[in-house]
C-alpha cells in the first residue's frame, strides 16, 4: 500500500538488515543462556519449550 510510506529499496535493505540483526543478537544469547546455565535452563525449558540453537 504506497499511502502509508514511501517504501524504496534503500529503506527496505536497512529495514532487513536491523531485522536479520535482531535474531542473531536474539539467538546468540539464547546459546549463551542455554549452554552457560544448564540447571536454570533444564528446570525452566525441558518440558515447555525446545529451543533451536545455531551451530556456528
Amino acid at each position: 500500500m504506497p499511502q502509508m510510506f514511501p517504501l524504496n529499496w534503500i529503506f527496505l535493505f536497512f529495514f532487513f538488515i536491523i531485522i536479520f540483526n535482531i535474531f542473531n543478537i536474539l539467538n546468540y544469547y539464547n546459546f549463551m543462556n542455554k549452554t552457560n546455565n544448564n540447571l536454570i535452563v533444564k528446570k525452566k525449558l525441558n518440558s515447555s519449550m525446545k529451543l533451536l540453537i545455531w551451530k556456528w
